[in-house]
C-alpha cells in the first residue's frame, strides 16, 4: 500500500495525542487513576513540544498514523509509530521503519512486551533488546553490531 510522510501541523495536534494515547492504552494495563492522570498531562504536555517532529502517515490522502523520531544518545530515538487498525499489516510500518533504519545507523525505541508482533518485527529487521522494565523493552539497532 502506498502511503507518505506530511509534516504535522497545529491542525494535526488533537489527533497525535489521541494516538500517542491508543499506543499507551492499548499496552499498559491494570493502570491506576493517578497513572491516567499523569499520562493525560504527559501527552497534552509533550506532543505540542515535538509537533515539529512528529510526521503524518496519509494514504490516498486520508491521514491514517504518525511518526515521531527524535535525536538521543549517539543516534535517534524512534519515539512513536502509530497506524490505525485497518491499515495495519499492509506494510506501512515496516517500510517506515526500514527507510529510518536506511537513514541512521543507530536507532532505539522502547516497545511494550505484550506488543509481542510489533517485538518480532523489530527483531526480524535487526534490533536487540538492551533494557528490560516491568512493561517495556529498549530495543537498539546499530548498523556496526548487526
Amino acid at each position: 500500500m502506498e502511503y507518505k510522510l506530511v509534516p504535522s501541523k497545529e491542525e494535526d495536534l488533537e489527533k497525535l495525542k489521541e494516538y500517542k494515547k491508543k499506543n499507551i492504552y492499548e499496552y499498559a494495563k491494570d493502570l491506576l487513576d493517578e497513572e491516567y492522570i499523569r499520562i493525560e498531562n504527559y501527552v497534552n504536555k509533550e506532543v505540542p513540544k515535538q509537533l515539529k517532529d512528529y510526521y503524518n502517515i496519509v494514504v490516498n490522502n486520508k491521514k491514517i498514523g504518525c511518526v515521531l523520531t527524535v535525536p538521543a544518545e549517539d543516534g535517534i530515538l524512534l519515539d512513536e509509530i502509530y497506524i490505525e487498525e485497518e491499515y495495519r499489516n499492509y506494510g506501512i510500518g515496516s517500510s517506515i521503519i526500514k527507510n529510518i533504519l536506511s537513514k541512521n545507523n543507530i536507532v532505539y525505541l522502547w516497545a511494550y512486551k505484550d506488543n509481542k508482533k510489533a517485538i518480532s518485527l523489530y527483531k526480524r529487521l535487526g534490533f536487540k533488546i538492551i533494557k528490560d522494565t516491568d512493561f517495556r523493552y529498549q530495543m537498539k539497532y546499530d548498523i556496526e553490531k548487526k
